[in-house]
Order: C-alpha cells, then structure tokens, then sequence
C-alpha cells in the first residue's frame, strides 16, 4: 500500500529503517523491521515514538493554519542542548503537531505536557545517535536524498513538485525537509552498522519456532498476505455526491472480477495505483504492514476471495487475496521476483554522480541492443553476483534492502530500472521473471529465521539506542510548552 493518500505519510525514512544486516551479496537485509509504507494505519503513540520521524504531506485543498501572532512566536526558547546542540520548543512542537496529525484519537486523549516530554525525550534519543554518526563519519550524499524524495513523491501518486508545494504549504522549507530526510537515512545506516550485525538466531531458535508454529492455534501466529487491489481515485476534498460516480465505478469492477473476469487485467486497464503494473500486487508482507482498513476487509476473506469495495481518502479500493500464510509454514506460498543487476561502489575514486552517469549509458546501451545485460556485470559490477553476469536468483518481499525492493517491484519482466542508489553504492536493476510458488524446506527455515531476527532487532535496537542516549552530555534548560 505504498501509495495511499490516506495519511500521505513521508515515509521513506520508515521504509529505509526496513533493512537490516547485509549477507554477503551486498544487498539482502536478513530482515525487515518495524518500518511501514506510506498508508500505514495509526500506531500507537509509543510505537510512533519508537519509529523513525515521519512527515505528513497535506492535502492540496487543505491550507496551512495561519501563523502564530508575533506574541506568541517570540516565545521561542532552548529547552535542552544534547552535546551542546540545541533543541528548541517549535522543534518539539513541530513533531507534536505531526504525531497528532497521524494519531488524532490516541493522542488527543494524553495531556499536552506529558506528549512534549515524551517528544522531547525522542528528539534527544535522536540527536545523540546522530552525534555518533558524525564521530564515526557516516555521510548520506545528496544523491541518495534526491532518490529518498522521489519515492515519497511516487509512494503519494505525486509529481516530486507537487510532494514539493506540498511540504511549502505546510510551512516546510525545503532546505528544512531535505535535513530532515537526509537525518532519517542517517540514523538508518548507523543502526545496521551498531545493532544489526549484533542481532543472531540460532538454530535452536528456529527449531523451536517451526514446532510453536505447528502446534500453536493460527490466530496466535504472526502471519503474513499478499494482496492485490484496484484504485478508483477519488479527487481530494471531494464531496459525498462528488463521490458517488466513484463508488459506483469500484462497485462494478468489484461485480465483474466476483463473476469471473481476471483481476490483473482489470488492475492494469482500471487501476489508479501505481502498483496497476504488476496487476495489482502488492506484494507478500506481513499482515501489521498493511493499512489496518485492508486488514479488516479481508481478514475473513479466503485465498482468491474479493473484499470491497473499501473507502480510504485515496479513494474506493476493491481488494483480491492471492496469498495468505506463517512465515515458514510448510503450505507457505510466496510470490517471487527473478532479478539480476550491476552495482558500482562508491568512493573517493567514482563519486555517486559519476557511477549514476556511468550506469545510465549501460542502460542506453542495453536498450539499443548494442550491449548485453550480463556482459556489462560480469565486465563491471562490483558485487559478488558479477561473476554469473549479476543474477541474484529468485527472491521473495524483504530479502533486499529497501531501495533496491521498491526499485525492482516497480519493474515489469524484462524492463531495466534507472539508476538505484543504496547504502553499497549504485545499481541497475533488471527483472527477469515473476512466480507464485511454495517454500521449499530451506526456504521456509529461512523465513521463520527472519521473523525470529525482525523481533529481535526490535529489541536490540531499544537497548543500543538507550545506551547511546545514557552516553550523551544532555543539559535540560526550560521544559517545552505549546
């Protein structure tokens, strides 16, 4: 559900937070965390103070509150340094106003004082990982900031200069929300460099797992979905009668797809989504990773069964489930994605311009039938994979990094991406082939290993982070007010 508009969540610092340790590839996460695509439902106010900052891009029909009167904003203070870096009240009064924008009903319930101080507490957590990162020299470039963006703009159905005029009307700066991307990429990479690799699971561990799984009632299990959807978009700020039309068009998608007529083709002819490519798939994930809409539509919804249509401000949504499983499960079923690419480190050597500039020719050349795909990376790629002209086999949603999954899922079999730019340097990316098939034995070790490691990295991540933070010199001055 990465484009739904129904939060319109700058999430791209909470997809990245989705990679964990890489194997010796280069670019499979043993894992994915706690981060969620734009869309998500509301969390608790806990978890969103656990997450990684998040911006919602309002409206276009939604102006921005006037300003403060001048009383009011000369109120501005410290109200603590972290490492002689201040935090200011609009600092923790900005992220306030984002967390009840995103959680109204939770976080309208907790006194405005106690919300400042658990905001405050997560603005200092934050910036004492990222004096750390500065000490060990972790730098995000602007490349990869550039890209950060334009996902968000593709994850909202934007243009990067509407996602633009977006962040503007709601008093965002540009200069302001590019640190604030840059930050969140940040404090992902220092994560997999202190916590992930930390993180292990035995094979004892996976034992157990795999025999709870076989005993345990379903319902006590987590469990993962894939499901595929068709968009009808409804205008922003349309009315109930504006809609209708709307309802009546998913109503009777949802009519003919219940008789019988193929779902994918529909998506692709009828669709909104971005995700209309791949015939509406959305891809396997587990289930706290959908929209908590979605999860309700279809949690009594069978395998090949349609729910909806469902009402988001996106619009009206007709849902199909094409896979419903626990991680290693032996009737697990995934949907799968063949892929190969070429990857360029970079370096005092090849900056990130240059290695994106040099992949664009290969896929120009590719493209014009003078050069071959594997050649190029057995001739230039700088993975491991080069050697079998960059294939990476078959992989299922979540063994590779973020930017390299959103980049391939948006890939048709046989299309060549743009230039991807990942915490290993650059790739270009092709996908060779899509299937539905069952885990083998290995594979589903394999998967239950990762569900294992995801809670696992949760945990460790909270304890790495309250020791960075008991580390920092961390000087309270006046106590935040709204």
């Amino acid at each position: 559900m990465k484009h739904l508009r129904s939060t319109l969540t700058l999430a791209v610092a909470t997809a990245l937070a989705m990679a964990a340790g890489a194997q010796a590839q280069g670019l499979r996460p043993a894992t994915t965390s706690n981060g969620s695509p734009a869309g998500t439902p509301s969390r608790g106010i806990t978890d969103i103070m656990k997450a990684p900052q998040s911006f919602v891009v309002p409206p276009a029909q939604t102006p921005r509150a006037p300003a403060a009167p001048a009383v009011q904003r000369s109120a501005e203070y410290i109200v603590a340094l972290v490492n002689s870096e201040p935090i200011t009240n609009s600092d923790v009064q900005a992220r306030v106003e984002r967390i009840i924008e995103q959680n109204p009903n939770e976080a309208g319930k907790m006194p405005r004082a106690q919300l400042n101080s658990m905001v405050l507490e997560r603005l200092i957590s934050e910036r004492a990982q990222l004096h750390l990162a500065k000490e060990q020299g972790i730098k995000v470039d602007d490349a990869a900031v550039d890209q950060a963006e334009q996902i968000v703009a593709r994850q909202n159905q934007l243009s990067v200069e509407e996602l633009r005029r977006r962040v503007a009307a709601d008093g965002i700066s540009q200069a302001d929300f590019r640190r604030d991307l840059r930050n969140q990429l940040t404090l992902t990479r220092l994560r997999e460099r202190e916590v992930d690799p930390k993180v292990k699971v035995s094979d004892l561990e996976v034992d157990q797992f795999l025999r709870d799984q076989r005993s345990a009632p379903n319902a006590a299990l987590p469990f993962d979905i894939n499901l595929a959807q068709i968009l009808v978009a409804v205008p922003e700020g349309a009315t109930e009668a504006q809609a209708a039309p709307f309802e009546q068009k998913a109503q009777a998608i949802a009519k003919r797809v219940r008789a019988g007529e193929d779902f994918a083709k529909l998506a692709r002819e009828l669709s909104d989504a971005p995700d209309k490519i791949a015939g509406g798939a959305i891809g396997l994930r587990s289930a706290d990773r959908y929209p908590q809409l979605f999860r309700e539509a279809v949690e009594t919804t069978a395998v090949n069964g349609i729910a909806g249509p469902v009402r988001s401000p996106a619009g009206f949504h007709v849902l199909k489930v094409l896979a419903r499983s626990q991680p290693g499960a032996a009737d697990a079923t995934v949907t799968q994605t063949q892929v190969r690419h070429i990857l360029l480190r970079t370096d005092a050597k090849m900056s990130t311009e240059q290695a994106m500039a040099k992949l664009a020719d290969f896929k120009l050349r590719i493209k014009n039938g003078t050069a071959d795909f594997a050649g190029l990376a057995r001739d230039n790629s700088q993975d491991g994979s080069a050697k079998d002209g960059g294939e990476l086999g078959w992989s299922r949603s979540g063994q590779f990094v973020p930017e390299f999954e959103e980049a391939m899922n948006r890939l048709s079999p046989g299309e060549v991406s743009d230039p991807v730019v990942s915490r290993f340097g650059v790739h270009l990316i092709q996908v060779e082939g899509r299937r539905d098939t069952r885990l083998n034995p290995a594979e589903q070790r394999d998967a239950a290993r990762t569900a294992l490691r995801e809670k696992k990295l949760d945990e460790a991540f909270d304890i790495w982070a309250q020791e960075v933070r008991a580390r920092a010199y961390v000087e309270f001055r006046e106590p935040p007010q709204s």
